[in-house]
Protein backbone atom coordinates (compact mmCIF):
# COMPACT_ATOMS: atom_id res chain seq x y z
CA UNK A 1 0.00 0.00 0.00
CA UNK A 2 2.78 2.47 -0.22
CA UNK A 3 1.70 3.69 -3.33
CA UNK A 4 -1.50 4.93 -2.36
CA UNK A 5 -1.95 7.84 0.56
CA UNK A 6 -4.36 6.15 2.91
CA UNK A 7 -5.93 7.79 6.48
CA UNK A 8 -2.61 7.28 8.28
CA UNK A 9 -1.09 10.17 6.57
CA UNK A 10 -3.76 12.53 6.93
CA UNK A 11 -4.57 15.12 9.75
CA UNK A 12 -8.26 15.49 9.85
CA UNK A 13 -8.74 16.82 13.25
CA UNK A 14 -11.67 20.13 12.55
CA UNK A 15 -11.22 19.58 8.82
CA UNK A 16 -13.56 19.20 6.71
CA UNK A 17 -13.50 15.80 4.86
CA UNK A 18 -15.45 14.86 1.78
CA UNK A 19 -15.69 11.53 1.96
CA UNK A 20 -17.30 9.62 -1.56
CA UNK A 21 -18.83 5.94 -0.22
CA UNK A 22 -20.90 4.19 -2.44
CA UNK A 23 -24.24 4.30 -1.06
CA UNK A 24 -25.84 2.90 -4.17
CA UNK A 25 -27.81 -0.02 -2.40
CA UNK A 26 -31.21 -1.90 -2.99
CA UNK A 27 -34.65 0.06 -1.58
CA UNK A 28 -38.19 -1.29 -1.14
CA UNK A 29 -40.92 0.97 -0.46
CA UNK A 30 -38.63 3.71 0.99
CA UNK A 31 -36.28 1.16 3.17
CA UNK A 32 -33.00 -0.46 2.45
CA UNK A 33 -33.14 -3.71 1.59
CA UNK A 34 -29.42 -4.58 1.89
CA UNK A 35 -26.82 -2.40 4.02
CA UNK A 36 -23.92 -4.23 3.44
CA UNK A 37 -22.31 -1.76 1.70
CA UNK A 38 -23.07 0.85 4.68
CA UNK A 39 -21.69 -1.56 6.64
CA UNK A 40 -18.24 -2.05 4.42
CA UNK A 41 -17.65 2.20 4.99
CA UNK A 42 -19.09 2.31 8.55
CA UNK A 43 -15.19 2.19 9.92
CA UNK A 44 -13.91 5.44 7.65
CA UNK A 45 -17.07 7.43 8.57
CA UNK A 46 -16.82 6.63 12.48
CA UNK A 47 -12.61 6.47 12.48
CA UNK A 48 -12.92 10.27 11.08
CA UNK A 49 -15.68 11.34 12.84
CA UNK A 50 -13.84 10.16 16.37
CA UNK A 51 -10.61 11.89 15.15
CA UNK A 52 -12.45 14.93 14.99
CA UNK A 53 -13.43 15.84 11.27
CA UNK A 54 -16.07 17.21 10.04
CA UNK A 55 -17.27 14.24 7.64
CA UNK A 56 -19.23 15.52 4.54
CA UNK A 57 -20.38 12.53 3.04
CA UNK A 58 -20.52 12.21 -1.30
CA UNK A 59 -22.41 9.31 -2.72
CA UNK A 60 -24.34 8.67 -5.85
CA UNK A 61 -27.90 6.82 -6.48
CA UNK A 62 -29.49 5.22 -9.27
CA UNK A 63 -29.24 7.04 -12.86
CA UNK A 64 -31.55 10.37 -12.18
CA UNK A 65 -31.61 12.10 -15.60
CA UNK A 66 -32.18 15.17 -12.72
CA UNK A 67 -33.20 15.92 -9.27
CA UNK A 68 -35.88 12.93 -8.06
CA UNK A 69 -37.06 12.80 -5.44
CA UNK A 70 -37.55 8.82 -5.56
CA UNK A 71 -33.50 8.88 -5.79
CA UNK A 72 -33.21 11.26 -2.66
CA UNK A 73 -30.18 9.64 -0.77
CA UNK A 74 -32.20 10.97 2.26
CA UNK A 75 -33.49 7.56 3.00
CA UNK A 76 -30.40 6.30 2.78
CA UNK A 77 -28.75 8.60 4.89
CA UNK A 78 -31.30 7.55 8.37
CA UNK A 79 -29.54 3.87 7.04
CA UNK A 80 -26.63 5.25 7.45
CA UNK A 81 -27.51 7.04 11.01
CA UNK A 82 -28.36 3.55 12.10
CA UNK A 83 -25.45 1.92 10.94
CA UNK A 84 -23.17 3.88 12.64
CA UNK A 85 -25.29 4.89 15.60
CA UNK A 86 -24.66 8.70 15.20
CA UNK A 87 -26.40 11.57 14.21
CA UNK A 88 -26.45 12.28 10.27
CA UNK A 89 -27.31 15.23 9.19
CA UNK A 90 -28.98 15.74 5.48
CA UNK A 91 -28.12 18.63 2.92
CA UNK A 92 -30.91 19.21 0.28
CA UNK A 93 -28.21 19.38 -2.33
CA UNK A 94 -24.47 18.75 -2.87
CA UNK A 95 -23.25 21.88 -4.15
CA UNK A 96 -24.80 25.27 -4.01
CA UNK A 97 -26.60 27.42 -1.07
CA UNK A 98 -27.97 24.09 1.00
CA UNK A 99 -24.59 22.34 0.93
CA UNK A 100 -22.76 25.11 2.08
CA UNK A 101 -25.26 26.31 4.49
CA UNK A 102 -24.90 22.65 5.90
CA UNK A 103 -21.60 22.58 6.24
CA UNK A 104 -20.65 25.78 7.58
CA UNK A 105 -23.42 24.25 10.61
CA UNK A 106 -20.88 21.48 11.48
CA UNK A 107 -18.78 20.97 14.01
CA UNK A 108 -15.82 18.44 14.21
CA UNK A 109 -17.33 15.06 14.83
CA UNK A 110 -20.58 15.92 13.36
CA UNK A 111 -21.30 13.73 9.96
CA UNK A 112 -23.36 14.97 6.86
CA UNK A 113 -24.89 13.40 4.00
CA UNK A 114 -25.04 15.51 0.72
CA UNK A 115 -28.03 14.71 -1.66
CA UNK A 116 -27.16 12.88 -5.34
CA UNK A 117 -24.55 14.16 -6.73
CA UNK A 118 -26.10 12.79 -9.76
CA UNK A 119 -28.45 14.71 -9.69
CA UNK A 120 -26.33 17.14 -11.46
CA UNK A 121 -25.01 16.37 -15.08
CA UNK A 122 -21.61 17.96 -14.10
CA UNK A 123 -21.01 14.48 -11.75
CA UNK A 124 -20.68 12.07 -14.58
CA UNK A 125 -19.09 14.36 -17.19
CA UNK A 126 -16.60 15.44 -14.59
CA UNK A 127 -17.11 18.80 -15.35
CA UNK A 128 -14.49 21.37 -13.60
CA UNK A 129 -16.83 23.81 -12.71
CA UNK A 130 -18.96 21.13 -10.89
CA UNK A 131 -15.40 19.40 -9.08
CA UNK A 132 -14.91 23.10 -8.12
CA UNK A 133 -18.12 23.44 -6.66
CA UNK A 134 -17.62 20.13 -4.55
CA UNK A 135 -14.06 21.38 -3.51
CA UNK A 136 -15.51 24.47 -2.08
CA UNK A 137 -17.01 22.77 0.33
CA UNK A 138 -13.99 20.20 1.91
CA UNK A 139 -10.33 20.31 2.83
CA UNK A 140 -9.31 17.27 2.08
CA UNK A 141 -10.92 14.07 0.18
CA UNK A 142 -10.84 10.75 0.96
CA UNK A 143 -12.28 7.85 -1.91
CA UNK A 144 -13.81 4.96 0.26
CA UNK A 145 -15.57 3.90 -2.80
CA UNK A 146 -13.22 1.26 -4.77
CA UNK A 147 -16.81 0.18 -6.69
CA UNK A 148 -17.09 3.23 -8.75
CA UNK A 149 -13.05 4.00 -8.70
CA UNK A 150 -13.42 2.76 -12.37
CA UNK A 151 -15.38 6.02 -13.59
CA UNK A 152 -13.56 9.21 -13.92
CA UNK A 153 -16.55 11.34 -12.18
CA UNK A 154 -16.41 14.31 -10.14
CA UNK A 155 -16.42 13.14 -6.61
CA UNK A 156 -14.77 9.61 -7.78
CA UNK A 157 -11.80 11.35 -9.63
CA UNK A 158 -11.83 14.79 -10.05
CA UNK A 159 -11.81 16.20 -6.71
CA UNK A 160 -8.60 13.96 -6.80
CA UNK A 161 -6.80 17.13 -8.60
CA UNK A 162 -8.28 19.69 -6.42
CA UNK A 163 -8.06 18.77 -2.83
CA UNK A 164 -5.16 16.69 -0.99
CA UNK A 165 -6.83 12.95 -1.62
CA UNK A 166 -6.47 9.55 0.83
CA UNK A 167 -7.66 6.10 0.20
CA UNK A 168 -10.49 5.35 3.23
CA UNK A 169 -10.38 2.26 5.15
CA UNK A 170 -12.46 0.10 2.53
CA UNK A 171 -10.30 1.21 -0.58
CA UNK A 172 -7.26 0.41 1.49
CA UNK A 173 -8.61 -2.86 2.64
CA UNK A 174 -9.55 -3.90 -1.21
CA UNK A 175 -6.21 -2.23 -3.32
CA UNK A 176 -4.30 -4.22 -0.39
CA UNK A 177 -6.23 -7.63 -1.30
CA UNK A 178 -5.87 -7.14 -4.86
CA UNK A 179 -2.20 -6.90 -4.62
CA UNK A 180 -2.55 -10.21 -2.87
CA UNK A 181 -4.73 -11.34 -5.82
CA UNK A 182 -2.92 -10.03 -8.76
CA UNK A 183 -0.31 -7.74 -7.77
CA UNK A 184 2.57 -9.54 -5.74
CA UNK A 185 0.69 -12.84 -5.49
CA UNK A 186 1.94 -15.90 -3.56
CA UNK A 187 2.56 -18.49 -6.21
CA UNK A 188 1.32 -20.41 -7.90
CA UNK A 189 -2.01 -18.71 -8.78
CA UNK A 190 -4.65 -20.13 -10.21
CA UNK A 191 -7.81 -18.01 -11.28
CA UNK A 192 -11.50 -19.82 -11.33
CA UNK A 193 -13.60 -17.86 -14.50
CA UNK A 194 -17.12 -18.65 -15.08
CA UNK A 195 -20.44 -16.95 -16.21
CA UNK A 196 -22.65 -17.29 -19.36
CA UNK A 197 -20.29 -15.34 -22.16
CA UNK A 198 -17.24 -15.57 -23.20
CA UNK A 199 -17.72 -12.17 -25.47
CA UNK A 200 -18.09 -10.32 -21.91
CA UNK A 201 -14.80 -11.35 -20.50
CA UNK A 202 -12.20 -11.50 -22.90
CA UNK A 203 -10.02 -9.12 -21.99
CA UNK A 204 -10.30 -10.72 -18.57
CA UNK A 205 -8.94 -14.43 -19.70
CA UNK A 206 -6.09 -12.32 -22.24
CA UNK A 207 -5.04 -10.52 -19.06
CA UNK A 208 -4.86 -13.52 -16.96
CA UNK A 209 -3.21 -16.47 -18.83
CA UNK A 210 0.07 -13.95 -18.34
CA UNK A 211 -0.13 -13.53 -14.24
CA UNK A 212 -1.83 -17.36 -13.80
CA UNK A 213 -0.49 -20.40 -13.45
CA UNK A 214 -4.13 -21.86 -14.25
CA UNK A 215 -7.01 -20.85 -15.35
CA UNK A 216 -10.36 -23.05 -14.45
CA UNK A 217 -13.04 -22.27 -17.63
CA UNK A 218 -16.75 -23.03 -16.25
CA UNK A 219 -19.78 -21.46 -16.72
CA UNK A 220 -21.58 -22.03 -20.21
CA UNK A 221 -18.47 -19.50 -20.92
CA UNK A 222 -16.58 -23.48 -21.03
CA UNK A 223 -19.22 -24.28 -23.72
CA UNK A 224 -17.62 -21.83 -26.09
CA UNK A 225 -13.85 -23.35 -25.63
CA UNK A 226 -15.37 -27.02 -25.91
CA UNK A 227 -17.09 -26.46 -28.97
CA UNK A 228 -13.72 -24.84 -30.40
CA UNK A 229 -11.97 -28.20 -29.68
CA UNK A 230 -14.42 -29.94 -31.48
CA UNK A 231 -16.66 -31.19 -28.96
CA UNK A 232 -20.90 -31.40 -29.55
CA UNK A 233 -22.18 -29.09 -26.50
CA UNK A 234 -25.74 -30.19 -28.00
CA UNK A 235 -28.44 -27.41 -27.15
CA UNK A 236 -25.91 -25.88 -24.46
CA UNK A 237 -25.79 -21.93 -24.46
CA UNK A 238 -22.37 -21.58 -26.88
CA UNK A 239 -21.13 -18.67 -28.86
CA UNK A 240 -20.13 -20.58 -31.98
CA UNK A 241 -18.48 -17.42 -33.42
CA UNK A 242 -16.03 -17.17 -30.48
CA UNK A 243 -14.42 -20.68 -31.55
CA UNK A 244 -11.32 -19.32 -33.62
CA UNK A 245 -10.65 -16.63 -30.53
CA UNK A 246 -11.61 -19.52 -27.96
CA UNK A 247 -8.59 -21.44 -29.62
CA UNK A 248 -5.99 -18.49 -29.65
CA UNK A 249 -6.63 -17.94 -25.95
CA UNK A 250 -5.86 -21.47 -25.86
CA UNK A 251 -2.90 -21.05 -27.42
CA UNK A 252 -1.27 -17.88 -26.02
CA UNK A 253 -2.06 -19.78 -22.58
CA UNK A 254 0.09 -22.79 -24.13
CA UNK A 255 2.49 -20.66 -24.79
CA UNK A 256 2.86 -18.66 -21.12
CA UNK A 257 2.48 -21.92 -19.81
CA UNK A 258 -0.69 -21.27 -18.05
CA UNK A 259 -2.76 -24.25 -17.73
CA UNK A 260 -6.56 -24.26 -18.79
CA UNK A 261 -8.99 -26.67 -16.60
CA UNK A 262 -11.84 -27.03 -18.26
CA UNK A 263 -14.69 -29.98 -17.62
CA UNK A 264 -14.23 -33.02 -18.24
CA UNK A 265 -17.94 -34.01 -17.53
CA UNK A 266 -20.87 -32.02 -16.83
CA UNK A 267 -25.07 -32.16 -15.25
CA UNK A 268 -26.88 -32.17 -18.21
CA UNK A 269 -30.90 -31.48 -18.08
CA UNK A 270 -33.36 -31.18 -21.08
CA UNK A 271 -35.19 -27.66 -19.86
CA UNK A 272 -33.73 -24.80 -18.34
CA UNK A 273 -35.53 -25.11 -15.27
CA UNK A 274 -35.04 -25.75 -11.09
CA UNK A 275 -35.00 -28.98 -10.48
CA UNK A 276 -35.42 -30.31 -14.00
CA UNK A 277 -34.18 -34.24 -14.28
CA UNK A 278 -31.21 -34.29 -15.05
CA UNK A 279 -28.06 -36.91 -15.24
CA UNK A 280 -24.11 -36.63 -15.83
CA UNK A 281 -22.19 -36.75 -19.08
CA UNK A 282 -18.51 -36.99 -20.28
CA UNK A 283 -18.37 -33.93 -21.93
CA UNK A 284 -17.24 -35.75 -25.08
CA UNK A 285 -20.87 -37.93 -25.45
CA UNK A 286 -23.41 -34.86 -24.70
CA UNK A 287 -27.16 -35.43 -26.04
CA UNK A 288 -28.22 -33.52 -29.18
CA UNK A 289 -31.08 -32.23 -27.06
CA UNK A 290 -29.18 -31.89 -23.72
CA UNK A 291 -27.99 -28.86 -22.20
CA UNK A 292 -24.74 -28.51 -19.77
CA UNK A 293 -26.20 -26.52 -16.97
CA UNK A 294 -23.44 -27.56 -14.53
CA UNK A 295 -19.82 -29.05 -13.97
CA UNK A 296 -19.93 -32.52 -13.17
CA UNK A 297 -18.32 -34.48 -10.40
CA UNK A 298 -14.83 -34.86 -11.94
CA UNK A 299 -14.67 -32.13 -13.19
CA UNK A 300 -15.42 -30.60 -9.38
CA UNK A 301 -12.52 -32.83 -8.29
CA UNK A 302 -10.02 -31.36 -10.95
CA UNK A 303 -11.10 -27.91 -9.54
CA UNK A 304 -10.53 -28.99 -5.98
CA UNK A 305 -6.90 -30.76 -7.57
CA UNK A 306 -6.05 -26.68 -8.82
CA UNK A 307 -7.07 -25.15 -5.57
CA UNK A 308 -4.89 -27.97 -3.70
CA UNK A 309 -1.99 -27.14 -5.79
CA UNK A 310 -2.54 -22.66 -5.69
CA UNK A 311 -1.29 -20.38 -2.92
CA UNK A 312 -3.44 -17.88 -4.95
CA UNK A 313 -6.96 -18.67 -5.86
CA UNK A 314 -8.83 -15.31 -7.59
CA UNK A 315 -12.09 -16.39 -8.64
CA UNK A 316 -15.18 -14.36 -10.54
CA UNK A 317 -18.05 -15.94 -11.82
CA UNK A 318 -20.12 -19.47 -11.23
CA UNK A 319 -19.08 -22.47 -12.03
CA UNK A 320 -23.14 -23.33 -13.75
CA UNK A 321 -26.45 -22.19 -13.50
CA UNK A 322 -26.23 -21.70 -9.71
CA UNK A 323 -29.16 -19.98 -8.93
CA UNK A 324 -31.38 -22.87 -9.62
CA UNK A 325 -30.90 -26.00 -7.99
CA UNK A 326 -29.31 -28.80 -8.58
CA UNK A 327 -27.43 -26.80 -10.81
CA UNK A 328 -25.54 -25.03 -7.70
CA UNK A 329 -23.91 -28.31 -6.65
CA UNK A 330 -20.25 -27.75 -8.91
CA UNK A 331 -20.29 -24.06 -7.48
CA UNK A 332 -21.27 -24.75 -4.00
CA UNK A 333 -18.56 -27.63 -3.76
CA UNK A 334 -15.74 -25.72 -5.38
CA UNK A 335 -16.53 -22.80 -2.93
CA UNK A 336 -16.71 -24.62 -0.07
CA UNK A 337 -13.27 -26.01 -1.31
CA UNK A 338 -11.73 -22.90 -1.52
CA UNK A 339 -12.75 -21.67 1.51
CA UNK A 340 -11.75 -24.79 3.89
CA UNK A 341 -8.43 -23.99 2.48
CA UNK A 342 -8.46 -20.67 3.42
CA UNK A 343 -9.67 -21.13 7.12
CA UNK A 344 -6.92 -24.14 7.16
CA UNK A 345 -4.20 -21.56 6.36
CA UNK A 346 -3.12 -22.98 3.38
CA UNK A 347 -4.74 -20.65 0.74
CA UNK A 348 -5.35 -16.84 -0.35
CA UNK A 349 -8.38 -16.39 -1.74
CA UNK A 350 -10.21 -13.07 -3.70
CA UNK A 351 -13.83 -12.94 -5.25
CA UNK A 352 -15.67 -10.49 -6.71
CA UNK A 353 -18.74 -9.87 -8.72
CA UNK A 354 -22.06 -9.71 -8.27
CA UNK A 355 -23.21 -13.42 -9.24
CA UNK A 356 -19.51 -14.48 -7.10
CA UNK A 357 -20.50 -12.80 -3.78
CA UNK A 358 -24.57 -14.32 -4.42
CA UNK A 359 -23.44 -17.91 -5.16
CA UNK A 360 -20.51 -17.68 -2.00
CA UNK A 361 -23.69 -16.41 0.06
CA UNK A 362 -25.73 -19.11 -1.40
CA UNK A 363 -22.40 -21.73 -0.14
CA UNK A 364 -22.43 -19.82 3.25
CA UNK A 365 -18.65 -19.12 3.07
CA UNK A 366 -18.15 -15.54 1.68
CA UNK A 367 -16.76 -15.09 5.58
CA UNK A 368 -14.38 -17.61 4.95
CA UNK A 369 -12.71 -15.97 1.79
CA UNK A 370 -9.72 -14.07 1.96
CA UNK A 371 -11.76 -11.14 0.84
CA UNK A 372 -14.48 -10.37 -1.05
CA UNK A 373 -15.28 -7.88 -3.35
CA UNK A 374 -18.83 -6.28 -3.68
CA UNK A 375 -17.44 -4.02 -6.85
CA UNK A 376 -18.94 -5.62 -9.78
CA UNK A 377 -17.16 -3.35 -12.32
CA UNK A 378 -14.50 -2.06 -10.79
CA UNK A 379 -13.38 -5.48 -10.00
CA UNK A 380 -13.61 -7.02 -13.66
CA UNK A 381 -11.64 -3.95 -14.54
CA UNK A 382 -9.08 -4.36 -12.36
CA UNK A 383 -8.81 -8.27 -12.77
CA UNK A 384 -8.68 -6.89 -16.97
CA UNK A 385 -5.78 -5.64 -15.66
CA UNK A 386 -6.77 -2.18 -16.61
CA UNK A 387 -6.04 1.26 -14.59
CA UNK A 388 -8.96 2.58 -12.89
CA UNK A 389 -9.50 6.30 -12.68
CA UNK A 390 -10.23 6.64 -8.92
CA UNK A 391 -7.57 4.54 -7.52
CA UNK A 392 -4.40 6.39 -9.88
CA UNK A 393 -5.89 9.53 -8.43
CA UNK A 394 -4.45 7.86 -4.99
CA UNK A 395 -1.03 7.38 -5.73
CA UNK A 396 1.71 8.70 -3.80
CA UNK A 397 3.21 11.89 -6.70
Amino acid sequence: MSSFRTLDQADVKGKRVLLRVDLNVPMENGKVTDATRIERVAPTITELAGKGAKVIILAHFGRPKGPDPKESLRPVAEAVEHTVKRPVAFAEDCIGPAAEAAVAAMQPGDILCLENTRFHKGEEKNDPAFVAELAKLGDLWVNDAFSAAHRAHASTEGLGHKLPAYAGRTMQAELEALDKALGTPKRPVVAIVGGAKVSTKLDLLENLITKVQGLVIGGAMANTFLHAQGMNVGKSLVEKDLADTARRILDKAERASCAIILPVDATVAFHFQAHAPSQAYGVDAIPADGMMLDVGEQSVERVKGAIDDAATVVWNGPMGAFEMQPFDRGTVAVARHAAARTKAGKLVSVAGGGDTVAALNAAGVADSFTYVSTAGGAFLEWMEGKALPGVEVLRQK
